[in-house]
């Protein structure tokens, strides 16, 4: 098996869901003591977060793409980027290496794809949401994207700041999710994409009348099988529904 190169820490809350889930999946597929092959580079989210605020997406790309050299170097054959927002900057950080990079809204594109959906509801934080990024990735691939009103991508961003960072878990939050993803199940979504690593600490599939399309399962699934976990993406196969 390939070794995985993991940029995390953005937050370390969904990493440490994103290491789990690896290392489950390595085990339930070969047994015994098996473990993922994963080099973690765990980020301090704090200074990430201040490049976010202030806007400064280049910074935070040579940042990112400096992480992902040293990973490289350390003997990793892929690299993944545990957080849907940082993607904004995913094209930086795989000029700056020689080894594939998977992009998150691929492996979440192909899951929905394959699940027969065209028109899904996407949740994230206020960048995720707003900026064309993620969504016209998507979008490029046939995918029809819907994002929350300007009220609920305020309340659906506030969440995971202030809370899902931070390792909280509000049940008025998760009704607050709840109501969120009727709307936009009400406009016409068939699936909901949870699109930040966060999320799926507080929403499942028991939240949503649709399917829902988890990130973090999927990314780990896709990365799994690009390092050669054979059958090893039961997420990337059937989304939570």
């Amino acid at each position: 098996m390939k070794t995985i190169g993991v940029l995390g820490g953005m937050s370390w809350e969904s990493s440490l869901e994103w290491y789990r889930l690896a290392n489950e999946r390595v085990h339930a597929a070969l047994g015994g003591h098996h473990s993922a092959r994963i080099i973690l580079d765990s980020l301090d989210f704090a200074e990430i977060e201040e490049l976010q605020a202030r806007d400064e997406w280049d910074a935070a790309g040579a940042l990112l793409a400096d992480h992902a050299r040293g990973l490289e170097r350390a003997g990793a054959d892929l690299i993944v980027l545990c957080t849907n927002t940082m993607h904004l900057v995913a094209d930086t950080i795989q000029a700056a290496i020689g080894i594939p990079f998977l992009h998150i809204a691929d492996t979440t594109a192909a899951a929905v794809l394959e699940a027969g959906v065209r028109r899904v509801g996407l949740l994230g934080t206020a960048f995720t949401m707003e900026k064309p990024f993620y969504r016209e990735r998507l979008e490029q691939q046939g995918i029809d994207v819907l994002v929350p009103d300007a009220e609920d991508r305020a309340g659906v961003h506030a969440v995971i700041y202030d809370e899902l960072v931070h390792g909280v878990i509000r049940p008025e939050s998760r009704a607050c999710y709840r109501e969120v993803i009727e709307r936009l199940v009400a406009r016409g979504a068939e699936g909901i994409i949870l699109g930040c690593t966060e999320i799926e600490l507080l929403v499942s599939s028991d939240d949503a009348p649709v399917p829902v399309f988890p990130t973090t399962a999927l990314h780990v699934d896709a990365a799994l099988a690009a390092a050669g976990l054979a059958g090893g993406s039961r997420s990337r196969q059937q989304p939570d529904t």
